[in-house]
């Protein structure tokens, strides 16, 4: 097949979401935590097209702490062509525009760095704990808003493993799972109370995901606030728990004196 450029794959996003726009817009405003499902989000042969173009694993950057265990990259110059415009496609002007007005969330802008944003790839026993995302931009500059994940591994079941859970009583409670099925869609809010992770994968299998966040000037709460990404234990994981705690303290302070975040997990352009 030839090789969709982004404007395309935005136009296919754009014409599903559109299609089933009320229900999306009550979804993401009842569900606490905000989020919205769509299924079926490309035709098949693009989204499987996206899948064949990942690159192995040993080309990107495994994640390997006891907060995760992942393969990640923004780098994506170094990726097959599709997956660079699989990815930017959701900075489409048209599209941002479009989930803004779904999810009522003025204001809503791309990122052409990719801060914790690209692919990722994620085998068995990989996992992602409890956690809030970071709630600003690399320069501490704009807020987190939203998450777009797009899952395109063929043939994924829910009892593969490697699921979204959200947490709405927090790492304590208890998780809503939501299967991470071939050519799903989901978006979640990015804010102080929007703990999610990711089961373990418990197949000899690759769960692919294709990941965008969205930053906005205006607090998604209407009040300032700041956090570094921070990570929990599962409510039996209490030593693990009492370490994250630490950790995530550790990390908020670097970050008050820097002023900015040091991750290196961004699309550093002309880098080859």
């Amino acid at each position: 097949m030839n090789i969709p450029g982004r404007a395309t794959i935005a136009g296919f996003v754009i014409e599903r979401l559109l299609a089933e726009k009320d229900r999306i817009a009550s979804s993401y405003a009842e569900h606490a935590p905000h989020y919205f499902i769509v299924d079926d989000l490309l035709p098949a042969d693009i989204a499987r097209a996206i899948y064949d173009a990942f690159p192995l694993p040993a080309t990107m950057m495994l994640r390997n702490t006891i907060r995760e265990r992942k393969y990640v990259t923004s780098q994506l110059n170094r990726c097959d062509p599709l997956v660079e415009e699989a990815v930017f496609a959701w900075q489409d002007p048209r599209l941002m525009k479009l989930v803004s007005e779904l999810t009522r969330l003025p204001g809503i802008e791309g990122d052409e760095q990719l801060y914790a944003g690209g692919i990722s790839l994620m085998g068995r026993g990989h996992f992602l704990l409890p956690h809030l995302d970071n709630s600003h931009d690399k320069e501490g500059r704009r807020y987190r808003a939203l998450n777009s994940l797009h899952y395109v591994s063929p043939g994924w079941k829910e009892e593969f493993g490697g699921n979204l859970e959200l947490w709405p009583e927090g790492p304590k409670g208890r998780p809503l799972t939501l299967p991470s099925l071939f050519n799903r869609l989901i978006v979640i809010a990015t804010n102080r109370t929007s703990w999610h992770s990711v089961g373990p994968i418990l197949i000899d299998a690759t769960r692919t995901c294709v990941s965008n966040y969205y930053f906005s000037k205006l607090s998604p709460e209407g009040a300032d606030y700041f956090h570094v990404t921070s990570f929990r234990g599962r409510p039996d994981q209490k030593l693990r728990d009492l370490l994250l705690r630490g950790d995530a303290a550790l990390r908020s302070v670097a970050r008050k004196i820097l002023g900015r975040s040091v991750t290196t997990h961004y699309y550093k352009k002309g880098d080859d």
